[in-house]
């Protein structure tokens, strides 16, 4: 063992300061390495070189400590005023200030859960700047085309999500960033995955996903660096950690929380039945929207007519009421008229509103047509032509949406034996069954030749 400097024997020595600050550091690294000591944190101040400094004390007695960057990036639990700790370290002389210091190396609290408590500690400081608020959560797209996914490339995970997008949708495109989601280096690979998918846009959502297992397990998903990842993400991301009663800071910051991995892949695209559900749904409300806007236009038309023809006639009576002798024979001749016309487009709109019944209200207006002036059958046909222009357009639009309107122009849908839509000569190899359906029926037949 070499000799430390107070080991020489006792006589006259003169020492520098330097020298004196040496040998106590040797001393302190000969006794005091890798020790714990149990004591409260107060004046926690963090440095602009990434250092923490702090005093540790009991009832009697207190020491200064310095958590270096290099280590503080790594301590789960991260140095607070007022927390009991146990502080791993050793011994140091700070020569510049002539002062006994403390080199902490790790922290665990007294009485708390390490990884417990650090994940309390970055969920508090993240719902402070608003990670987790529900107005930044964005909806995901309605059927993705591209679906990036960052999890460890081996394993059930991995297996499984793309078992169940191509079972319940097949087609898309998937892309997989294979990455450590246990370990060393995992939290890294983690935030560089969902990075890469953020900045290449090549992704309309992403899983981040990865088995269950222990809080330690699962810790990668409490790092500061994959939570600031997924809230920089430029599109939406899925949490998929662990089983369902897991929960993971990553679950907190992402656009949407899946309870298991398999069940963000059934989260992210919907069944083809589903989809038709939706379209059928939409068709329904639709007709059911130009329905109740046919009515009320028809109620409108009415009060409208009514009212305005009344006031009207009583105007006109009034105002020719003076003159009525010597213009009763001209009067006759522009009813006559007016009224011939009248019938002949009456006719023709009873033809063409038929199915919506609105023969009362033309009925009405015949009636009206016979017994009022020529001002009263311009009235009239003026309400009809607005009736016709709202009408029209509504009737064309609703025809528009029936999904069978193609089949009447001569096209057909062919299916296989498996009720699957054929699109190409490999879909029904010679010598299988196919139906067509037609605007009138079906049809069935045998492939007797697949020409590519």
């Amino acid at each position: 063992m070499q000799a430390s400097l107070f080991d020489q024997p006792l006589k006259k020595r003169v020492l520098t300061v330097s020298e004196l600050a040496e040998g106590i550091r040797a001393a302190f690294a000969g006794e005091f390495t890798g020790i714990w000591v149990a004591g409260e944190i107060s004046g926690t101040k963090l440095a602009p070189s990434g250092h923490a400094y702090f005093t540790l004390k009991d009832e009697t007695a207190q020491i200064q400590c310095v958590c270096y960057r290099t280590s503080l990036r790594y301590l789960k639990c991260k140095p607070q005023d007022g927390l009991a700790v146990l502080a791993r370290g050793r011994l140091d002389f700070y020569d510049a200030r002539g002062a006994t210091q403390f080199l902490v190396e790790s922290i665990e609290p007294q009485g708390f859960g390490a990884l417990q408590f650090a994940f309390e500690q970055l969920k508090t400081k993240l719902t402070a700047e608003g990670l987790f608020d529900l107005a930044r959560k964005r909806k995901l797209p309605a059927l993705p085309q591209r679906i990036g996914i960052v999890t460890s490339p081996s394993g059930a995970v991995i297996s499984d999500v793309l078992q169940i997008l191509e079972r319940r949708f097949p087609g898309r495109h998937v892309r997989v960033y294979p990455a450590l989601v246990q370990g060393e280096g995992s939290i890294e690979q983690v935030a560089r995955g969902i990075e890469y998918f953020s900045r290449s846009g090549w992704a309309e959502v992403v899983i981040v996903a990865r088995g269950g297992g222990s809080l330690e397990d699962l810790w990668t998903f409490n790092e500061e660096a994959v939570a600031r990842a997924i809230a920089g993400c430029s599109v939406p991301v899925i949490s998929a950690i662990g089983h369902e009663t897991d929960f993971t800071i990553a679950d907190f910051v992402a656009d949407l929380r899946a309870p298991t991995p398999s069940a963000a892949a059934e989260l992210v695209l919907p069944t083809r039945a589903a989809i038709l559900d939706r379209f059928t749904g939409g068709e329904q409300r639709m007709t059911q929207l130009v329905r109740w806007q046919i009515a009320t236009l028809g109620r409108t038309l009415e009060q409208l007519g009514l009212e305005r023809a009344s006031a009207a006639l009583h105007r006109s009576i009034n105002r020719r009421a003076q003159v009525v002798d010597d213009a009763e024979y001209r009067m006759r001749e522009i009813v006559r008229a007016n009224s011939d016309a009248g019938r002949r487009k009456l006719a023709l709109l009873e033809s063409r509103l038929r199915a919506l019944d609105v023969r009362v209200r033309f009925a009405q207006a015949h009636r009206i047509l016979d017994t009022s002036d020529a001002a009263m059958a311009r009235l009239i046909r003026a309400r009809i032509a607005r009736g016709r222009a709202r009408l029209g357009p509504l009737q064309a639009h609703v025809t528009q949406l029936s999904p069978l309107k193609i089949l009447d122009r001569g096209y057909a849908i062919v299916t296989n034996e498996d009720g699957r839509i054929v699109k190409s000569p490999g879909d029904a190899p010679a010598g299988t069954k196919i139906r067509a359906r037609v605007a009138a029926g079906s049809v069935d037949a045998r492939v007797e030749d697949g020409l590519g």
